[in-house]
C-alpha cells in the first residue's frame, strides 16, 4: 500500500534524542525504499531541512551541509510529489472540511490527489479517515 510520509518521520530518522521513534522512522523509510511504497511531498523535504538545522534549546539535529545532502538523497531515493493548482484548491477544502492547519491540509491534499491510501504522521488523529486517506501514527504504541 502506498503512503505519504510527513516531515516528522524524516526528522525522527536523524533525531537521536528519541531512539524508539528513530528506529521506527528508519524502518519505515528503509522498507519504503525497498518496496517503492512511500512518497514524499516536496514540502516535507523543505520542512525537514528547516527542522533539523534549527537550534532548539542549543541542540541542532544536523548541520546545514549534512541536511542538504540528505535532502538530495531523498530526491534520489523516493518519488517526490510536487504541488499543482488542484492540490492547492484541495488543501483549501481540507482546511474547511477537516479543520486542518494550512500545512497539514496540503499534506492531506497530496495524498488525496495522488490516490495514496495513508499518511504516516504523528500530526493527525490516528486511524481517522480524511476523505479517502487514513492517517496512521506509526508512533501511537509508544505513548
Amino acid at each position: 500500500m502506498d503512503a505519504l510520509i510527513d516531515t516528522n518521520i524524516l526528522v525522527y530518522r536523524y533525531d537521536n534524542r528519541f531512539p524508539e521513534k528513530q528506529e521506527i522512522a528508519t524502518g519505515i523509510l528503509r522498507r519504503g525504499i525497498v518496496a517503492g511504497s512511500v512518497r514524499l511531498p516536496h514540502q516535507a523535504i523543505n520542512e525537514f531541512v528547516a527542522a533539523v538545522t534549527r537550534p532548539l534549546q542549543g541542540y541542532v539535529i544536523m548541520q546545514k551541509a549534512d541536511a542538504l545532502r540528505e535532502a538530495e538523497e531523498f530526491l534520489k531515493q523516493f518519488v517526490v510529489l510536487y504541488p499543482n493548482e488542484a492540490i492547492v484548491r484541495q488543501a483549501v477544502r481540507g482546511c474547511a472540511a477537516y479543520q486542518l492547519n494550512w500545512f497539514d491540509a496540503h499534506l492531506w491534499a497530496y495524498a488525496e490527489h495522488y490516490g495514496l491510501a495513508e499518511i504516516l504522521t504523528e500530526d493527525f488523529q490516528h486511524d481517522r479517515l480524511y476523505g479517502s486517506v487514513r492517517a496512521v501514527n506509526p508512533f501511537a504504541d509508544l505513548r
